[in-house]
Parts: C-alpha cells; sequence; structure tokens
C-alpha cells in the first residue's frame, strides 16, 4: 500500500505550485484592497490574461477530453490541482473547461455551445434548485410546455452559481407533470438572448450567486440536452460527479491558513513568550492538522473511486462532510489565534471565514450527506468491513 504521489502526480502539483507562487500570489495585496472598496477582485480581461498565461505553461482544460484540446488528467490530479489552486483567495481558475454534461451533447450543440465554452467564448451555468426545490431536487416546478417544434419555459430558479455572468444555461423544467422526477424533466440549452433574465442575490461571500427568471421563454427543441424526460438523470450525474472537488479545495484553503497560523504564532509575542508555547494554541494548530490529514485521504479515495470507475457516491458524501467541517473548524481557530486582525479586513482570514462557510451548505448540506450516509447503511447499501472497505 503506498500513499505516496506518483512521479506525474507530484510533478503536476509542484508545477502548478509554482505558476501560482509567481504569477497568482504577488496579485493578492491588489485584490483585498479591490475587494475592500467594493470592487471585483479581477475583471474580466485581467482573468482571461491570466488564463492565457497559464495556457502558455501548459495548464489548460485539465479534465477536457483530449480531442477538445484538453489534457484529460482524470479525478485524483483534478483534486490535486483544485486543492493547490485553492492555497489563494484570488478567485483564478485554469481555464479550457466546460460544463462537463455538455460533452453528451450532439454535435450541433458541441458546436454552438461545447467548443466556445472551452475556449472561453460563452459561459453556461447550472440550474435547477428553486425556491422550493433545494436539497430535493425531485420538488422542481418549472414548467417546459410544447408550442409547435418549441417549448416555452415558465419558472424560477435561486442560489445559481454563475448565474449573473452566464451566457446560456442548462435549464431543468417539468415537462410531465403526472410523471415528475420519473421521465417527467428535462434538461434544455436556453441562451440568454432567449429571454430568461438573471439577478445577483447578495451573500456573505465575495462572489454572490443568481435567481434566474423564465417568464414565456421559448426554446427550440434542437435545444434539448439529451432526450425528453430525461433531465433527472443528467442532473444527477452533475450533482454526484464531482462532489470529492469540494473537499480538495477545503483542504488547499485549510492549509494555507494553518501556514498563516503557525507564522504568526511564532512570530506574535504576548506577556513575553511567543504565543506558540501556549498550550491552547498548540492544540489549535494541531487539531487542525489532524483533521486537514484525514481530508485529504478520504478525498484522495474518492476521486481514486471515480478514477477506477466504481461507485464513489458513499465515499464522495464522507469527503464532502468531513472537508466542509474541517474547513470551517481550521478558519475559525486560525482567525481566534490571529485576535483582532484576524477579523479584520487587512487580512485574508475574515473573507476565508465568510467563503468557506458556503461548503456546508451547496451542492448537499451537511444534514443531506449525513442522511445519505445513514441511508446506506442502515439499508445495507454499503457495509463496515475493516480495513477491507
Amino acid at each position: 500500500m503506498d500513499f505516496a504521489l506518483s512521479e506525474e502526480e507530484e510533478l503536476v502539483r509542484k508545477s502548478v505550485r509554482a505558476f501560482l507562487e509567481k504569477e497568482v500570489l504577488p496579485l493578492e495585496p491588489e485584490v483585498l484592497r479591490r475587494e475592500r472598496e467594493g470592487r471585483p477582485g479581477l475583471d474580466a480581461s485581467e482573468l482571461r490574461d491570466l488564463r492565457a498565461t497559464a495556457r502558455r505553461s501548459g495548464f489548460w482544460g485539465i479534465n477536457t477530453p483530449e480531442e477538445y484540446g484538453g489534457a484529460n488528467l482524470g479525478p485524483v490530479l483534478t483534486a490535486i490541482i483544485e486543492s493547490e489552486t485553492a492555497r489563494t483567495f484570488v478567485p483564478f481558475s485554469f481555464g479550457g473547461n466546460a460544463d462537463h454534461l455538455l460533452y453528451g451533447a450532439n454535435e450541433e450543440q458541441k458546436r454552438e455551445y461545447l467548443i466556445p465554452a472551452i475556449e472561453g467564448e460563452r459561459r453556461s451555468c447550472f440550474a435547477i434548485t428553486e425556491p422550493g426545490a433545494g436539497s430535493d431536487a425531485r420538488n422542481i416546478r418549472t414548467r417546459a410546455v410544447r408550442d409547435g417544434s418549441d417549448w416555452v419555459i415558465n419558472g424560477e430558479k435561486i442560489f445559481i452559481t454563475g448565474g449573473n455572468e452566464a451566457d446560456f444555461v442548462l435549464a431543468f423544467a417539468v415537462t410531465d407533470k403526472e410523471k415528475g422526477s420519473d421521465g417527467g424533466v428535462t434538461c434544455f440549452i436556453v441562451d440568454r438572448a432567449m429571454g430568461w433574465e438573471s439577478t445577483p442575490i447578495p451573500t456573505m461571500g465575495q462572489t454572490g450567486p443568481a435567481a434566474l427568471s423564465f417568464v414565456d421563454v421559448r426554446v427550440p427543441e434542437s435545444n434539448i440536452l439529451g432526450e425528453i424526460g430525461g433531465g433527472f438523470e443528467i442532473a444527477m450525474k452533475w450533482i454526484g460527479r464531482n462532489r470529492y472537488i469540494i473537499p480538495a479545495r477545503a483542504v488547499g484553503a485549510a492549509e494555507r491558513l494553518l501556514e498563516m497560523a503557525i507564522e504568526h504564532s511564532n512570530n506574535r509575542v504576548s506577556m513575553g513568550h511567543p504565543i506558540a508555547e501556549y498550550q491552547a494554541i498548540q492544540w489549535q494548530i494541531a487539531d487542525s492538522h489532524v483533521e486537514i490529514e484525514s481530508t485529504k485521504l478520504l478525498t484522495l479515495r474518492a476521486a481514486w473511486m471515480v478514477e477506477q470507475g466504481s461507485d464513489a457516491r458513499h465515499a464522495s458524501s464522507i469527503a464532502k462532510l468531513h472537508g466542509a467541517v474541517m474547513a470551517n473548524n481550521v478558519v475559525d481557530r486560525v482567525l481566534q489565534i490571529h485576535g483582532g486582525m484576524g477579523y479584520s479586513k487587512e487580512l485574508p482570514i475574515e473573507r476565508w471565514y465568510r467563503e468557506l462557510r458556503l461548503l456546508r451548505i451547496f451542492e448537499g448540506t451537511d444534514e443531506i450527506q449525513r442522511r445519505t450516509i445513514a441511508r446506506n447503511l442502515l439499508k445495507g447499501h454499503v457495509r463496515l468491513n475493516g480495513f477491507g472497505g
């Protein structure tokens, strides 16, 4: 049993960290200053230039199939890369990616939506959540009614990540009320030009989601993704496929925060001693490290199962739950160790404090993950087999 990264994985990790330290981390003071002034950390042109620089360095389409110009590095390396990029609060991610559901599109849809999304020319968002359908995605109420060769959509979606910036949306609507989620939901690719509108939802984080409004939005039948009635199955593929990425990002942010706490503890003197000498500080640092290391193993196991083609849903739920709680524990301790400066906007700790709180809510709340894990055990879908898994 070898827990070490392979030579390739370690090389990629080091290369990503080197790129971030050279090109991204130096931007942190300016990003903090802009955000204190109520401005975006990076504007669209800066982000585009940064992604172009990354592309020249070989970082493009991390998980995109090679036939579309991507690197197709797989789930384990994706988790490693996501962890590295999460070590900075600068709102940057590598380009060359598209919503993975679009790879199942037909050829015409790929030309119009998939390829432009990979090239960064168009942006998409995924819209299933509604005011009355959050964790219970089966309860969606947005309707699509056939009218000749078109479908007319009416309804509302909320808390849609990227909805304010998206050029098109993967929208899920009920097309057969009697069937409900069992064959009665369809996924539509809907251009913004077709008439849907977005409204920002202010949140405690730096970037906010959107509320999307569909009022008699007319969509041609050619914009159906997959089959009529196959929307719920498509949605579950989106929700479950990359859940291991959330704890991977939690690890990266938590490690960076812990590094800040260690440095501060060694330098901050109180009552004649560095606070690192006090047991209260030492325990917080030790507990944080233990929780980070355990999340690493849970996350890599879930990513490895995805890579092997195994059913990783249970493992991903465990990793997501543990990682979300861990990150919030760590950032709370780090803020406490920094005292008043941790609470101020001079440091990024309070920013991370607000951002990481979302991990316990989106992509399945803590409560939903616990429910899933418990039901799998109680119904015998997952058995306790010691170190045999």
